[in-house]
């Protein structure tokens, strides 16, 4: 009998349309693992209700009367997806030996999981899910993914192309990415540097079973921010560029106005005058805003203020019984 206890993680935002069929499939996936000994007995599957304002915690806890394998976790209000995927984390960690992070809208593969299990019993501590293809996402959404993991490569982020919060940690991996201590949580990119070894495991991401997406245009835009400012500071070494480039461009817009002089030519200023003024004004409001998101995220870091916090949670109670 295998004594490796697996923890499935699943933070739910507004999710009582999708929660019926992911507990089906998952409860599905997790005994068939315990059904062939792939993973211990008291092994759970741990909902995170990340301040949901629909009936998600009430089905949660519904759920997890009538059924062994689910445990809940409920925030006192909205935290966000990163924090609850670290709450749930935190929580497990202490009885499990292994942890699979996955979205309640099962657009991630399940029967990826016991491929996972496998790529632990042969002592990877961190298992990617990886996207074949991006067929399921629009044209814009292809482009604009492509065109963010090329960025913070170039910016020295070590990310896992087409890989999203699908993946699986080890105990001491998890432990390990714990001790990391920033509250601004951009974790496809803190991962990686937890170390220890690692692979990837494929699987063809689906069209979303119900509900409505999470992450529209704007929280996708305010997602490859936080990415970018948490782990580069390359757009501060862009503005001192800028700044040279502007300067450059002055002496030469000087030497031109000098010779322009000495040659007796009169030429009216005011469009050059005034699209100087737009242009610098605009460098310096965009080179402001770019260093004021650093100084708002040490704002937020020196705070020190809780990460989440739990109202409460059954997990503990169930793997302790």
């Amino acid at each position: 009998m295998n004594n490796n206890v697996l923890t499935i993680i699943v933070p739910c935002y507004n999710e009582e349309a999708v929660l019926p069929e992911t507990v089906k499939e998952l409860t599905a996936i997790l005994k068939g693992l315990i059904d062939d000994e792939k993973v211990a007995a008291n092994s759970k599957i741990l909902f995170v209700n990340d301040g949901s304002k629909d009936q998600t915690w009430s089905l949660i806890s519904q759920y997890s009367k009538e059924n062994e394998l689910v445990t809940g976790l409920k925030f006192s209000r909205n935290y966000g997806h990163q924090n609850a995927l670290l709450a749930g984390m935190s929580v497990a960690v202490k009885y499990s030996d292994m942890m699979i992070t996955i979205d309640a809208d099962l657009q991630d593969d399940v029967n990826a999981i016991p491929k996972m299990v496998e790529k632990y019993g042969e002592g990877y501590d961190v298992v990617y899910g990886v996207r074949n293809s991006r067929k399921t996402d629009t044209f814009f959404k292809r482009r604009t993914a492509l065109a963010f993991y090329g960025l913070m490569r170039k910016m020295g982020v070590n990310l896992v192309p087409d890989s999203a919060d699908y993946r699986l940690l080890s105990k001491r991996a998890t432990e390990s990415l714990l001790a990391f201590k920033e509250r601004n949580l951009f974790l496809r990119g803190m991962v990686p540097l937890v170390g220890y070894r690692s692979t990837k495991v494929y699987y063809a991401r689906k069209e979303r079973f119900a509900g409505e997406s999470k992450y529209p245009l704007s929280k996708m835009l305010h997602f490859a921010l936080d990415g970018i400012t948490s782990f580069s500071i390359a757009p501060i070494h862009l503005i001192l560029y800028l700044g040279l480039l502007t300067v450059a461009v002055s002496i030469i817009c000087m030497i031109y106005v000098i010779v322009e002089k000495c040659l007796g030519h009169v030429v009216s200023g005011w469009s050059s005058l005034m699209i100087s003024i737009w242009l610098l004004g605009g460098i310096q409001l965009i080179s402001i805003s770019v260093i004021g998101e650093y100084i708002g995220k040490i704002f937020s870091e020196v705070k020190h203020r809780p990460r989440f916090t739990i109202e409460e949670e059954n997990y503990t109670k169930k793997m302790k019984n």
